[in-house]
């Protein structure tokens, strides 16, 4: 073709944008400093096409209260209640966590484009979900003690990461949205306070109750707030549950119906703790599965058999997740160390096998996948990356 455009793997390539569907990721590109000198490697970001799309998948689920599914514990016959009365804010998407992290996918978009035709409707279901009233709700479901363990880790995790966004944000209504919220991301804090010391033994599985996955999103928001004690309690149980691990069985994964990898994400933990030298040697003796000659042959993205089902509809998950955990990886090795350009190619072909399908045919995966498109796309999680070198 003359005219900048050319066929690839069913899809096109027009004038750097990769179109899938109906929205388009942008494509940049960016030098990766080798052992043999620079190569030029693509890196997708998100356009504004791409982010309505996105935004649209949120909004037709957090206020849509069935189908939904809840983790409830019945104190007595006056619980039998329904979702939106149970948790008023987040009966959404399904359930809890994909509700609360629909709500930072919008607040995170309506920061990155301001002015994007989606902004009103995703600030008027903010305003809304976020209401101090509904807030308080929370606060008392959340509130019991039969409920200790309610959305442990993932979606207290998740809910921290809505906190820690809207109090990065330099908007008025963000102001008072972060104040409503600032209730129940204590109780949340306080929770996982109070669970990290007891907590003997990782949770190595490739779904919710995964630690090393949520682990990360409060480690980053415990330096965005300025929570000292959390970062501190983490620190210490980071080295105590995973700096001795070595050897990952990476030929094990992925699990069936797995949407976080058990391995990687471990990796992309550690590297919040350990200097560029130390990382280097510890991911060595952890995953000496990653190559040194740029080979994406070590990990296969996983293939989904049906995106119908919502378990086995996981495993777009888990390629957009390892796809950005991977990124984590890159960045925290020194910028020639020759395991960064096999971790670049294999990221992209996971997001090259996971992008096309984060749609709406199936509300399995739309109620949640948009977030972890979000999560791996947007500029705020690139920041200091290898791809923005």
């Amino acid at each position: 073709m003359n005219d900048g455009r050319r066929a690839l793997g069913g899809r096109r390539w027009l004038h750097g944008a990769i179109v899938i569907g109906t929205f388009a990721v942008g494509q940049g590109t960016v030098a990766y400093a080798g052992p043999s000198g620079a190569t030029a490697i693509s890196a997708p970001r998100m356009t504004v096409e791409a982010a309505t799309r996105f935004a649209e998948l949120a909004l037709a689920c957090v206020g849509k209260e069935y189908p939904g599914k809840i983790a409830h514990v019945l104190e007595s016959a006056s619980d039998v209640k329904s979702p939106r009365e149970l948790t008023p804010s987040f009966f959404g998407c399904y359930d809890w966590h994909s509700a609360v992290h629909g709500h930072w996918l919008l607040v995170r978009l309506i920061r990155t484009f301001p002015t994007a035709p989606f902004v009103a409707k995703a600030r008027e279901a903010l305003a809304e979900d976020l209401a101090p009233k509904k807030i308080a709700g929370e606060v008392l479901y959340m509130g019991k003690a039969s409920r200790m363990a309610f959305e442990r880790p993932y979606g207290l995790a998740w809910l921290l990461q809505l906190a820690a966004e809207l109090r990065s944000w330099d908007d008025p209504q963000a102001k008072d949205w972060a104040t409503a919220l600032a209730p129940l991301e204590s109780l949340a804090a306080t929770r996982l306070k109070d669970w990290l010391p007891k907590l003997l033994h990782p949770i190595r599985i490739g779904e919710h109750d995964q630690t090393a996955f949520s682990f990360g999103l409060i480690w980053d928001w415990s330096l965005r707030s300025g929570d000292v004690q959390m970062t501190e309690l983490l620190r210490s149980r980071i080295g105590e549950l995973y700096l001795g691990d070595r050897a990952c069985p990476l030929a094990y994964e992925p699990g069936g119906q797995d949407f976080l990898s058990p391995c990687l994400a471990e990796a992309d933990l550690v590297r919040r703790v350990l200097s560029r030298p130390e990382y280097a040697i510890w991911l060595t003796a952890f995953l000496p599965q990653v190559p040194r000659d740029g080979s994406v042959a070590w990990l296969k993205p996983a293939d989904v058999p049906d995106r119908s089902d919502p378990k086995l509809g996981h495993l777009d998950g888990l390629n957009l997740s390892r796809a950005w955990m991977i990124e984590g990886i890159a960045r925290a090795l020194p910028p020639r160390d020759p395991r960064v350009r096999a971790l670049h190619l294999t990221s992209q072909a996971h997001i090259d096998a996971a992008l096309p399908h984060v749609t709406g045919e199936h509300y399995e995966g739309g109620h949640w996948l948009g977030t972890f498109a979000v999560y791996l796309l947007s500029t705020e999680q690139q920041e200091g990356s290898v791809w923005r070198r």
